[in-house]
């Protein structure tokens, strides 16, 4: 079977977030590596070259494929902020509702800057999504 591709590095997350091009991802990266280091209460680490992570859970398919993966992040792409693990909560419906201007896919949540959206909301995504996917998705 294999490998996952995506693990964590130890590349220092704040030096790699100071030096995203875009000053608008920069600041937004930022600003998310705060929100989600006081809702997790765990320190952010790089998965992979482009994605900030905090903490983790394993996983293991009916297939037999099974990893580790970051609990909740996100990524300062070029086209919009990817967000993980925000989406499976029960709550997260209720939430995504009032969130603001946002896509999802493939269990990601896609907003354009943080402007675009209620940041108390987010915050909110964040905290019950943490131990949802922690206590829940695990295996």
């Amino acid at each position: 079977m294999a490998e996952n591709k995506t693990g964590p590095t130890g590349v220092d997350v704040l030096d790699w977030l100071r030096a995203v091009e875009h000053p608008v991802r920069r600041a937004d990266g930022l600003a998310l590596h705060e929100m989600m280091s006081l809702a997790t209460g765990v320190p952010a680490v790089m998965w992979g070259p482009t994605m900030v992570g905090f903490g983790q859970y394993h996983y293991r398919y009916d297939s037999g494929r099974e990893g580790d993966a970051l609990a909740v992040g996100f990524s300062p792409r070029k086209a919009s902020l990817a967000l993980y693990g925000l989406t499976y909560a029960p709550k997260s419906k209720a939430l995504l509702d009032k969130l603001g201007k946002h896509k999802t896919g493939a269990g990601c949540l896609y907003i354009n800057k943080l402007s675009d959206v209620d940041v108390t909301v987010l915050q909110a995504m964040i905290e019950v999504s943490y131990p949802y996917v922690v206590g829940n998705l695990a295996v």
